[in-house]
Protein backbone atom coordinates (compact mmCIF):
# COMPACT_ATOMS: atom_id res chain seq x y z
CA UNK A 1 0.00 0.00 0.00
CA UNK A 2 1.31 3.47 -0.89
CA UNK A 3 2.15 5.89 1.92
CA UNK A 4 -0.56 8.25 0.69
CA UNK A 5 -3.25 5.61 1.21
CA UNK A 6 -1.67 4.18 4.35
CA UNK A 7 -1.57 7.56 6.11
CA UNK A 8 -4.80 8.96 4.71
CA UNK A 9 -6.78 10.71 7.49
CA UNK A 10 -9.83 8.77 8.68
CA UNK A 11 -11.25 11.45 11.00
CA UNK A 12 -11.52 15.23 11.10
CA UNK A 13 -9.00 15.34 13.96
CA UNK A 14 -6.33 13.77 11.74
CA UNK A 15 -6.61 16.39 8.99
CA UNK A 16 -3.65 18.76 8.65
CA UNK A 17 -4.54 22.36 7.86
CA UNK A 18 -7.97 23.65 6.75
CA UNK A 19 -8.89 24.19 10.41
CA UNK A 20 -11.93 26.33 9.56
CA UNK A 21 -13.42 23.50 7.49
CA UNK A 22 -12.65 20.98 10.22
CA UNK A 23 -14.31 23.09 12.91
CA UNK A 24 -17.38 23.80 10.76
CA UNK A 25 -17.85 20.12 9.90
CA UNK A 26 -17.42 19.05 13.52
CA UNK A 27 -20.28 21.36 14.46
CA UNK A 28 -22.50 20.27 11.57
CA UNK A 29 -21.94 16.53 12.05
CA UNK A 30 -22.58 16.76 15.78
CA UNK A 31 -26.28 17.42 15.12
CA UNK A 32 -27.80 15.22 12.41
CA UNK A 33 -31.15 17.05 12.73
CA UNK A 34 -29.70 20.31 11.39
CA UNK A 35 -26.84 18.93 9.29
CA UNK A 36 -26.95 19.95 5.59
CA UNK A 37 -27.73 17.23 3.07
CA UNK A 38 -25.52 18.62 0.27
CA UNK A 39 -21.84 19.58 0.49
CA UNK A 40 -19.55 21.02 -2.18
CA UNK A 41 -15.78 20.67 -1.70
CA UNK A 42 -13.61 22.54 -4.19
CA UNK A 43 -9.90 23.18 -4.40
CA UNK A 44 -6.67 22.07 -6.10
CA UNK A 45 -5.87 18.49 -7.05
CA UNK A 46 -4.34 16.44 -4.26
CA UNK A 47 -5.36 18.65 -1.35
CA UNK A 48 -7.76 16.16 0.32
CA UNK A 49 -11.25 16.77 -1.08
CA UNK A 50 -12.16 13.11 -1.52
CA UNK A 51 -10.64 12.25 1.85
CA UNK A 52 -12.80 14.88 3.56
CA UNK A 53 -15.83 13.62 1.62
CA UNK A 54 -15.31 10.11 3.00
CA UNK A 55 -14.88 11.48 6.51
CA UNK A 56 -18.17 13.37 6.15
CA UNK A 57 -19.88 10.13 5.13
CA UNK A 58 -18.37 8.35 8.13
CA UNK A 59 -19.45 11.16 10.45
CA UNK A 60 -23.00 10.79 9.14
CA UNK A 61 -22.92 7.11 10.04
CA UNK A 62 -22.70 5.86 6.45
CA UNK A 63 -20.50 2.92 5.46
CA UNK A 64 -20.35 -0.21 3.36
CA UNK A 65 -22.94 -0.63 0.62
CA UNK A 66 -24.69 2.62 1.58
CA UNK A 67 -21.68 4.74 0.55
CA UNK A 68 -21.45 5.23 -3.20
CA UNK A 69 -18.61 7.00 -4.99
CA UNK A 70 -19.02 8.21 -8.56
CA UNK A 71 -15.96 9.48 -10.39
CA UNK A 72 -15.21 10.62 -13.93
CA UNK A 73 -14.23 7.07 -14.95
CA UNK A 74 -17.72 5.62 -14.46
CA UNK A 75 -19.91 8.71 -14.80
CA UNK A 76 -22.51 8.28 -17.54
CA UNK A 77 -24.05 11.72 -17.55
CA UNK A 78 -27.76 12.09 -17.00
CA UNK A 79 -28.26 8.29 -16.87
CA UNK A 80 -26.10 8.12 -13.75
CA UNK A 81 -28.10 10.91 -12.09
CA UNK A 82 -31.36 9.16 -12.98
CA UNK A 83 -30.02 5.98 -11.40
CA UNK A 84 -29.08 7.91 -8.26
CA UNK A 85 -32.56 9.45 -8.09
CA UNK A 86 -34.20 6.02 -8.44
CA UNK A 87 -31.99 4.49 -5.74
CA UNK A 88 -32.62 7.41 -3.38
CA UNK A 89 -36.03 6.01 -2.54
CA UNK A 90 -34.46 2.91 -0.97
CA UNK A 91 -33.71 2.78 2.73
CA UNK A 92 -30.11 2.25 3.94
CA UNK A 93 -28.93 -1.36 3.98
CA UNK A 94 -26.51 -1.33 6.92
CA UNK A 95 -26.22 2.32 7.98
CA UNK A 96 -28.36 5.16 9.26
CA UNK A 97 -28.23 6.97 5.90
CA UNK A 98 -27.01 6.77 2.30
CA UNK A 99 -24.29 9.04 0.88
CA UNK A 100 -23.24 9.72 -2.70
CA UNK A 101 -19.78 11.19 -3.29
CA UNK A 102 -19.56 12.63 -6.81
CA UNK A 103 -15.92 13.32 -7.71
CA UNK A 104 -14.90 15.63 -10.56
CA UNK A 105 -18.53 16.76 -10.60
CA UNK A 106 -17.72 19.66 -12.95
CA UNK A 107 -17.69 17.07 -15.76
CA UNK A 108 -21.46 16.68 -15.50
CA UNK A 109 -23.38 18.02 -18.49
CA UNK A 110 -25.98 20.74 -17.97
CA UNK A 111 -28.72 18.13 -18.34
CA UNK A 112 -27.09 15.97 -15.66
CA UNK A 113 -26.65 18.96 -13.35
CA UNK A 114 -30.29 19.97 -13.80
CA UNK A 115 -31.39 16.41 -13.05
CA UNK A 116 -29.24 16.38 -9.91
CA UNK A 117 -30.65 19.74 -8.86
CA UNK A 118 -34.11 18.27 -8.46
CA UNK A 119 -33.01 15.87 -5.73
CA UNK A 120 -30.69 18.44 -4.11
CA UNK A 121 -33.68 20.73 -3.66
CA UNK A 122 -35.74 18.17 -1.71
CA UNK A 123 -33.55 15.20 -0.69
CA UNK A 124 -35.10 12.36 1.33
CA UNK A 125 -34.18 12.54 5.00
CA UNK A 126 -31.77 9.59 4.69
CA UNK A 127 -29.90 10.87 1.61
CA UNK A 128 -26.76 13.05 1.53
CA UNK A 129 -24.51 14.27 -1.30
CA UNK A 130 -20.87 15.36 -1.27
CA UNK A 131 -19.68 16.94 -4.52
CA UNK A 132 -15.95 17.38 -5.19
CA UNK A 133 -14.38 19.50 -7.94
CA UNK A 134 -11.30 21.41 -9.00
CA UNK A 135 -13.44 23.69 -11.20
CA UNK A 136 -16.53 24.96 -9.33
CA UNK A 137 -16.97 27.63 -12.01
CA UNK A 138 -18.28 24.90 -14.33
CA UNK A 139 -21.18 24.05 -12.03
CA UNK A 140 -24.59 25.66 -12.34
CA UNK A 141 -25.08 28.46 -9.83
CA UNK A 142 -28.25 26.69 -8.68
CA UNK A 143 -26.21 23.56 -7.86
CA UNK A 144 -23.75 25.62 -5.82
CA UNK A 145 -26.60 27.45 -4.15
CA UNK A 146 -28.07 24.17 -2.86
CA UNK A 147 -24.80 23.07 -1.23
CA UNK A 148 -22.77 24.09 1.78
CA UNK A 149 -19.50 25.10 0.12
CA UNK A 150 -15.98 24.58 1.44
CA UNK A 151 -12.79 25.65 -0.31
CA UNK A 152 -10.12 23.07 0.53
CA UNK A 153 -6.73 24.78 0.52
CA UNK A 154 -3.17 23.61 0.10
CA UNK A 155 -0.92 23.39 3.16
CA UNK A 156 1.68 25.92 4.23
CA UNK A 157 5.32 24.96 4.83
CA UNK A 158 4.88 24.45 8.58
CA UNK A 159 1.87 22.18 8.10
CA UNK A 160 3.62 20.13 5.41
CA UNK A 161 6.73 19.79 7.55
CA UNK A 162 4.67 18.48 10.45
CA UNK A 163 2.83 16.03 8.19
CA UNK A 164 6.00 14.67 6.60
CA UNK A 165 7.82 14.34 9.93
CA UNK A 166 4.92 12.41 11.45
CA UNK A 167 4.75 9.98 8.53
CA UNK A 168 8.52 9.47 8.47
CA UNK A 169 8.53 8.84 12.20
CA UNK A 170 5.70 6.31 11.94
CA UNK A 171 7.64 4.58 9.16
CA UNK A 172 10.66 4.35 11.48
CA UNK A 173 12.75 6.79 9.46
CA UNK A 174 14.67 9.97 10.23
CA UNK A 175 15.44 12.57 7.56
CA UNK A 176 17.76 15.54 7.43
CA UNK A 177 15.95 18.87 7.44
CA UNK A 178 17.37 19.76 4.02
CA UNK A 179 15.57 16.74 2.58
CA UNK A 180 12.29 17.88 4.13
CA UNK A 181 12.92 21.40 2.81
CA UNK A 182 13.50 20.09 -0.71
CA UNK A 183 10.30 18.01 -0.66
CA UNK A 184 8.25 20.92 0.68
CA UNK A 185 9.65 23.29 -1.93
CA UNK A 186 8.70 20.97 -4.78
CA UNK A 187 5.22 19.95 -3.61
CA UNK A 188 3.65 23.44 -3.97
CA UNK A 189 1.59 22.86 -0.83
CA UNK A 190 -0.11 19.70 -2.09
CA UNK A 191 0.03 16.95 0.55
CA UNK A 192 -0.42 14.14 -1.97
CA UNK A 193 2.56 15.34 -4.01
CA UNK A 194 4.67 15.72 -0.86
CA UNK A 195 3.84 12.22 0.43
CA UNK A 196 4.57 10.65 -2.94
CA UNK A 197 8.01 12.26 -3.02
CA UNK A 198 8.59 11.22 0.59
CA UNK A 199 7.85 7.62 -0.37
CA UNK A 200 10.50 7.74 -3.09
CA UNK A 201 12.98 9.22 -0.65
CA UNK A 202 12.35 6.59 2.02
CA UNK A 203 12.92 3.78 -0.48
CA UNK A 204 16.60 4.66 -1.04
CA UNK A 205 19.66 4.59 1.18
CA UNK A 206 19.95 7.56 3.58
CA UNK A 207 22.96 9.03 1.75
CA UNK A 208 20.95 9.16 -1.52
CA UNK A 209 17.80 10.76 -0.13
CA UNK A 210 18.67 14.37 -0.88
CA UNK A 211 19.72 13.36 -4.39
CA UNK A 212 16.35 11.71 -5.02
CA UNK A 213 14.52 14.75 -3.65
CA UNK A 214 16.57 17.00 -5.92
CA UNK A 215 15.78 14.81 -8.92
CA UNK A 216 12.13 15.51 -8.23
CA UNK A 217 12.99 19.20 -8.16
CA UNK A 218 14.54 18.80 -11.60
CA UNK A 219 11.34 17.18 -12.84
CA UNK A 220 9.41 20.10 -11.38
CA UNK A 221 11.60 22.54 -13.30
CA UNK A 222 11.03 20.61 -16.54
CA UNK A 223 7.26 20.54 -15.94
CA UNK A 224 7.19 24.29 -15.26
CA UNK A 225 9.18 24.93 -18.44
CA UNK A 226 6.73 22.76 -20.38
CA UNK A 227 3.77 24.68 -18.96
CA UNK A 228 5.28 28.09 -19.64
CA UNK A 229 6.04 27.22 -23.25
CA UNK A 230 2.51 25.89 -23.85
CA UNK A 231 1.00 29.02 -22.27
CA UNK A 232 3.06 31.38 -24.39
CA UNK A 233 1.25 32.99 -27.33
CA UNK A 234 2.35 31.81 -30.73
CA UNK A 235 4.18 28.74 -29.44
CA UNK A 236 5.17 26.34 -32.21
CA UNK A 237 4.91 22.58 -31.74
CA UNK A 238 8.65 22.15 -32.28
CA UNK A 239 9.29 24.24 -29.13
CA UNK A 240 7.17 21.86 -27.08
CA UNK A 241 8.67 18.81 -28.80
CA UNK A 242 12.15 19.97 -27.78
CA UNK A 243 11.18 19.92 -24.09
CA UNK A 244 9.37 16.58 -24.46
CA UNK A 245 12.52 15.05 -25.96
CA UNK A 246 14.42 16.27 -22.91
CA UNK A 247 12.03 14.58 -20.44
CA UNK A 248 11.17 11.39 -22.36
CA UNK A 249 12.98 9.23 -19.78
CA UNK A 250 10.98 10.61 -16.85
CA UNK A 251 7.75 9.08 -15.56
CA UNK A 252 4.88 10.54 -17.60
CA UNK A 253 2.45 10.30 -14.67
CA UNK A 254 4.85 12.27 -12.42
CA UNK A 255 5.09 15.01 -15.06
CA UNK A 256 1.30 15.04 -15.41
CA UNK A 257 0.80 15.67 -11.70
CA UNK A 258 3.37 18.45 -11.68
CA UNK A 259 1.71 20.07 -14.71
CA UNK A 260 -1.67 19.90 -12.96
CA UNK A 261 -0.26 21.51 -9.82
CA UNK A 262 1.38 24.37 -11.71
CA UNK A 263 -1.48 25.11 -14.12
CA UNK A 264 -4.19 25.04 -11.49
CA UNK A 265 -2.20 27.49 -9.34
CA UNK A 266 -1.81 29.72 -12.38
CA UNK A 267 -5.51 29.47 -13.21
CA UNK A 268 -6.62 30.25 -9.65
CA UNK A 269 -4.53 33.42 -9.78
CA UNK A 270 -6.31 34.34 -13.02
CA UNK A 271 -3.04 34.82 -14.84
CA UNK A 272 -3.57 32.77 -17.99
CA UNK A 273 -6.74 31.31 -19.51
CA UNK A 274 -4.69 28.77 -21.49
CA UNK A 275 -4.03 27.08 -18.14
CA UNK A 276 -7.63 25.81 -18.22
CA UNK A 277 -7.04 24.05 -21.56
CA UNK A 278 -3.85 22.46 -20.22
CA UNK A 279 -5.65 21.39 -17.04
CA UNK A 280 -8.39 19.70 -19.08
CA UNK A 281 -5.92 17.91 -21.37
CA UNK A 282 -3.97 16.52 -18.38
CA UNK A 283 -6.87 15.43 -16.16
CA UNK A 284 -6.79 11.73 -17.06
CA UNK A 285 -3.92 9.59 -15.68
CA UNK A 286 -1.12 8.37 -17.98
CA UNK A 287 -0.71 4.98 -16.30
CA UNK A 288 -1.83 3.05 -19.38
CA UNK A 289 -0.61 5.37 -22.14
CA UNK A 290 2.73 6.54 -20.69
CA UNK A 291 4.88 9.00 -22.64
CA UNK A 292 2.74 8.82 -25.84
CA UNK A 293 -0.19 10.05 -23.73
CA UNK A 294 1.90 12.96 -22.47
CA UNK A 295 2.90 13.87 -26.03
CA UNK A 296 -0.71 13.75 -27.25
CA UNK A 297 -1.96 15.86 -24.34
CA UNK A 298 0.60 18.55 -25.18
CA UNK A 299 -0.22 18.36 -28.90
CA UNK A 300 -3.94 18.75 -28.21
CA UNK A 301 -3.24 21.94 -26.25
CA UNK A 302 -1.06 23.49 -28.96
CA UNK A 303 -3.27 22.48 -31.86
CA UNK A 304 -6.57 22.87 -29.97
Amino acid sequence: MSLYLKHRPSSLEEIKGNSEIVQALQTMLSNKETCPHSFLLHGPTGCGKTTIARIIASGLGCHGADLKEVDSADFRGIDTIREIRRNSSYEPIESTCRVWIIDECHKMTNDAQNALLKILEEPPSHIYFVLCTTEPNKLLSTIKGRCIQFQVKTLNETQLYGLLRRIAREEGASLEKEVYDQIIQDSLGHPRNAIQVLEKVLNVDPEKRLEVAMQTAEQMTDAIELCRVMMRKGTKWKDVATILEKIKDQEAEDIRRLVLAYTQSTLLRGENDVAAAILEAFLEPFYNVGFPGLVYACYSVIKG
